[in-house]
C-alpha cells in the first residue's frame, strides 16, 4: 500500500511524504530541520528510511530548514537543474550535497520511478509525478499560476493529486496586500485560485483520480474551510457526491494531516 500526506503545508511552509512498504521519499523542507524531525517522529518515519528529498524550488518556504538538515544526514536531493544551481550558488545547501538533476527522464529512487514537469512560477519550478513499489501512481503540483500543457499531461491518470488551491479571490483582493503583491499572485507565474482548483478537480474525476489533497493555502487569503466548499461544491454540481466518489482533504498548515492510500 502507498500513502501520502504533509507534515506542513502553506505560504510559511510546505513539506510532503510519499511512502510505500517501508520506504518514503520527502517533497520539500520548508520549515526548520527540527520542526520536520519532530513531524517526521510524529508519523513513525526514521531518516534511515528516507530515500531522497524531491526540491520543487528554491523559495524559502520549500527549502528552509533544507541545509542544515545536509549537515546531519547524508540524503541525496533531487531536482530540476536550475534550481539545484541556485541552491549551490546561494548557499542554500552544503557544498557535499548529492544533488542529483532528474528533469526530462524518469528516476529511480529506492523503488520509487519520479518524473519530474515543469511549473509556471516566477523562479524555477516543478512539481513530481511518482510511481511507488507497488504501482501507485499520484502527482505533486503547487506554486503554479497557471495549468499549463505538461501539468495537465502529468496530472492525467493519477490515482491521488496533491494540487495547491493557495487562495481565494475574493479574500486576497479584499485583503491587506499591496497591489504589486496581489498581481504576482494572480499572474501565470504566481498561484493557483480555489476555483482554478476546483475545475482542474473535475478533470482528474473525470479521468480516474480518487483523491485530492489541496496544499499550500494562504495563511492570509484562504481557508480549509473556503477551499474544500469551493471544491465540493464544484463536484455536486457535476453530479458526483464528495466521500463517494472522491475523498477531499486539505492538508494543515502547521502539523501533519492524516495517511491518504492511494
Amino acid at each position: 500500500m502507498a500513502f501520502f500526506t504533509s507534515l506542513y503545508s502553506g505560504s510559511s511552509g510546505n513539506c510532503s511524504v510519499v511512502r510505500c512498504e517501508g520506504k518514503y521519499l520527502l517533497i520539500d523542507m520548508g520549515k526548520s530541520c527540527r520542526t520536520t524531525l519532530n513531524a517526521l517522529k510524529e508519523m513513525g518515519l526514521t531518516v534511515a528510511d528516507m530515500q531522497g528529498i524531491l526540491v520543487t524550488h528554491e523559495h524559502s518556504d520549500h527549502i528552509q530548514g533544507l541545509r542544515v538538515f545536509l549537515k546531519h544526514y547524508n540524503v541525496p536531493v533531487y531536482g530540476c537543474s536550475a534550481t539545484l544551481d541556485n541552491l549551490l550558488d546561494m548557499e542554500l545547501v552544503p557544498p557535499a550535497a548529492e544533488l542529483i538533476a532528474i528533469e526530462g527522464r524518469p528516476e529511480e529512487i529506492g523503488g520509487f520511478v519520479v518524473e519530474a514537469f515543469p511549473t509556471s512560477h516566477d523562479v524555477p519550478c516543478c512539481g513530481y509525478r511518482i510511481r511507488t513499489p507497488d504501482g501507485g501512481v499520484m502527482a505533486i503540483a503547487t506554486d503554479l499560476g497557471v495549468l499549463t500543457p505538461q501539468v495537465h499531461q502529468a496530472l492525467a491518470g493519477v490515482k491521488l493529486a496533491a494540487l495547491e488551491s493557495n487562495y481565494d479571490r475574493n479574500c486576497l483582493m479584499m485583503g491587506s496586500y499591496p497591489y504589486h503583491l496581489k498581481r504576482r499572485i494572480q499572474s501565470d507565474r504566481g498561484h493557483l485560485d480555489n476555483a482554478e482548483c476546483a475545475a482542474k478537480v473535475l478533470e482528474l474525476l473525470q479521468d480516474g483520480c480518487e483523491k485530492i489533497a489541496l496544499c499550500h493555502l494562504s495563511r492570509e487569503n484562504n481557508t480549509p474551510e473556503l477551499a474544500l466548499a469551493t471544491v465540493r461544491e464544484a463536484i455536486l454540481c457535476a453530479g458526483l457526491v464528495p466521500g463517494e466518489n472522491v475523498v477531499i482533504q486539505a492538508q494543515k498548515r502547521n502539523e501533519p494531516s492524516d495517511w491518504m492510500e492511494f
